[in-house]
């Protein structure tokens, strides 16, 4: 719900992603952060401090930076818990004094009014979980194990306060007598039901329930993506017979050589379970007892029934999101999530993953038979595993296509690729990318890039993180520095996208294989989604839609990616500048739909999971392990695929916003399949359907509801027929 994510609520965007979290439970609440600071001062003191706080703080002091980015080389971390106690105590005062406001309530002293609360709140939060997300430590992490049931009981102070919501109800009744804008009858009626889905109308005693889940969710999310990360970065491979590594590309043999160093091992290579590091090793050591061990490493991660096992925190929190839908009069947490999402109900969602889950359970099993038979012709009378299948999928790819993932990497080196998403941005929308220098970043790694139109008007500032480290979760994801909007002057859009790529070596830059190259196509739709906004109120722009619809401006960039027209402008060899040969691109075309039954049902089971764990109509704890293996099998998930995320690793749903929501890269992939199809019915960058999608949807943000948005620019509803085409899942492939 928009208004909430922009007033209050902790936005994490994990697209990954996107766009925007020990199993034992803490007995007692957290001690408030105002008394944790200020219980040893007088009043007088107390008011001293804050003064001094504030000068001295560079989270609440003007940010004097180009562009107005945050000054990141002033912060310390010791200026994130008094910055979170000042911003939260400033923005009581605002919405007290909106309360306390003598007149009667007015859409501008009461909706415009408490559209301008929060700045310094929303300021402080968006870097903090920005720097949280991409380079955090064991000080940041403990403040956000603090900060987050605190920054939930606040929201919940301003959401559950019936004489705020009066006014705002008191605007809404008269909404039809108002003369309002399209835009403005949107914010209203957002902020409205805002307040409703928020329990403002509830008992009082149940109020004080909802506060308790509230708190309990916000720090659980915190410890479930903690222990995640801990997992991932605890887990080690270390190869030292040169053998194991197969065909493995000589850029990441370097890699793991250089991982190899950095974890105190003289010679080898070690290997990790970040993707960089995992999916190539399981496509090409032949070594299948290796590959086993880095498998079930990954898919045992907060499984091990150690102190960083999620087991306990997920069931908890899956229990209380039902208990918390009975509190708001839905039959489940999906029934409460998705009646404010373009699929308004579980029955819809379960309707669209059923049409594409026996089309690709059938693919699937025709791609297990083709990789049995390989994995025989290479002498092992043995049943394919989950292990095996990434080594023996590149087999049959080779031989049926004559196509090495290996053969493709020097032509997508990171930069190439970032130059040709800028590229499609120009020949679309006009825009210009000039690398910044000296602008401030929160690590060296960081691009930071002004976006310009084609008359050189200043759009906004894009950050780009592209390599992973100890530091970073997991995955790829855009959120914004600050949001656009023109309610008091022109403020412009500063985004961030971050990746978890192979870092360069010495000898040989990051060179993307082709799903990576992909994903930097879909981060880069996300941050022009949230650049190219044109909106009045902040709490309507960007990227803040419904998150089923988020996702369609990000997938639809991706079929950029891989047109042979935009190949040939950026795909060149890093070495010799030569550009993709149409052999290789004729390759590529021809192998899209391989290994597709796959790919689709890995997403599915993890969809059907995600939605299993959110329609318990009753607040009950199950156990993950054979909660799981039921709903698995009631789908009829084949045994050599597991889910793309199971359970406890799945921070989408239990450390992220997608709680219900997986589903929604599917459902924005119907949209962008058959949205795409605008342009190859005219041309890949006709002006005209450009211009369209620009000012149609982008421009837009949430000021319309989503399919409206799209039927807009599309003339029509969205078709699934592209979808399964694009995929192979027709009768005949």
């Amino acid at each position: 719900m928009r208004f909430a994510c922009r007033v209050l609520a902790v936005c994490l965007l994990m697209v990954g992603s996107t766009v925007c979290a020990a199993a034992t439970l803490v007995s007692q609440p957290a001690t408030p952060l105002a008394a944790r600071h200020l219980e040893a001062q007088s009043d007088e003191t107390q008011a001293a401090g804050q003064e001094e706080t504030t000068q001295e703080n560079p989270l609440l002091g003007s940010w004097e930076t180009p562009f107005g980015v945050p000054p990141f080389g002033e912060i310390e971390d010791g200026h994130y818990l008094p910055a979170f106690q000042a911003a939260m105590a400033e923005h009581k005062a605002e919405i007290a004094a909106i309360v306390d406001d003598p007149e009667p309530p007015t859409f501008a002293n009461t909706i415009e009014a408490l559209e301008r609360t929060g700045g310094t709140l929303s300021r402080v939060r968006s870097v903090f979980f920005a720097i949280n997300s991409a380079h955090s430590n064991d000080a940041i992490r403990e403040i956000a194990r603090t900060v987050a049931p605190e920054l939930a009981a606040h929201r919940d102070d301003i959401v559950l306060n019936r004489a705020l919501y009066d006014k705002v109800k008191a605007v809404y009744d008269q909404r039809d007598q108002l003369d309002l804008t399209p835009e403005q009858t949107r914010l209203l009626e957002e902020m409205h039901k805002a307040f409703v889905r928020s329990g403002v109308n509830l008992e009082e005693q149940d109020q004080v329930r909802l506060r308790e889940i509230n708190s309990e969710l916000a720090e659980l999310s915190q410890r479930f993506g903690q222990n995640l990360l801990k997992e991932t970065n605890d887990f080690e491979l270390h190869v030292t017979d040169q053998a194991d590594l197969g065909n493995l590309p000589q850029s990441l043999v370097a890699a793991a050589e250089m991982e190899a160093r950095r974890r105190g091992h003289e010679s080898g290579w070690s290997f990790t379970l970040q993707r960089p590091s995992i999916n190539p090793f399981l496509q090409y050591s032949p070594n299948r007892d290796m590959r086993r061990e880095v498998f079930m490493g990954y898919a045992l991660r907060g499984d091990n029934d150690n102190e960083a096992d999620n087991k306990a925190i997920l069931t908890r929190m899956a229990s209380l999101r039902a208990e918390r839908a009975k509190l708001m009069g839905y039959e489940s947490h999906a029934g409460y999530v998705l009646s404010d999402n373009m699929a308004e109900n579980p029955e819809r969602v379960y309707e669209l993953l059923d049409q594409i889950w026996q089309p690709a359970l059938r693919v699937a099993g025709a791609e297990r038979d083709a990789l049995q038979e390989m994995m025989q012709t290479d002498g092992i009378e043995d049943d394919l595993e989950g292990w095996d299948w990434r080594y023996y999928a590149e087999k049959v790819r080779k031989a049926r296509y004559d196509l090495d993932e290996q053969a493709l990497r020097p032509y997508f080196e990171v930069t190439a690729v970032r130059d040709g998403a800028f590229m499609v941005a120009n020949k679309l929308f006009g825009l210009t990318f000039t690398e910044l220098m000296d602008v401030p970043r929160w690590h060296p790694d960081q691009q930071v890039f002004e976006v310009r139109e084609a008359d050189g008007a200043h759009v906004g500032i894009l950050y780009m993180d592209f390599f992973a480290r100890e530091s970073k979760r997991g995955g790829a994801w855009m959120n914004d520095l600050r949001a656009q909007s023109r309610l008091d002057g022109d403020v412009k859009a500063i985004v961030t996208t971050n990746f978890n790529f192979a870092p360069p070596t010495d000898d040989t830059p990051s060179l993307l294989s082709f799903g990576d190259a992909e994903t930097v196509y879909h981060e880069f739709g996300h941050a022009l989604h949230g650049l190219l906004s044109d909106v009045t109120y902040e709490s309507l722009s960007g990227t803040n839609v419904p998150r089923d619809f988020v996702e369609f401006p990000s997938q639809i960039m991706e079929h950029w990616m891989s047109e042979p027209e935009v190949m040939r402008l950026y795909a060149q060899h890093y070495r010799t500048g030569e550009t993709i040969p149409d052999e290789l691109i004729d390759k590529i075309q021809a192998s899209g739909k391989f290994n597709q039954g796959f790919a689709t049902v890995e997403y599915l089971a993890a969809s059907y999971l995600d939605m299993a764990w959110h329609t318990l109509s009753e607040p009950e704890e199950k156990e993950p392990r054979s909660f799981e293996d039921v709903e698995m099998a009631r789908i009829g998930l084949i045994d050599e695929i597991i889910p793309r995320y199971r359970s406890t690793y799945f921070a989408h749903i239990f450390s992220g916003g997608y709680s219900a929501g997986y589903y929604s890269y599917i459902w924005a992939e119907v949209l962008d399949a058959d949205g795409f199809q605008a342009f190859k019915e005219t041309s890949l960058f006709d002006q005209e359907t450009a211009r369209r999608y620009r000012e149609l949807v982008l421009a837009k943000g949430g000021t319309r509801p989503g399919m409206e948005l799209y039927e807009a620019f599309r003339g029509r509803p969205p078709s699934i027929e592209p979808l399964l085409e694009l995929r192979g899942l027709t009768p005949g492939n």
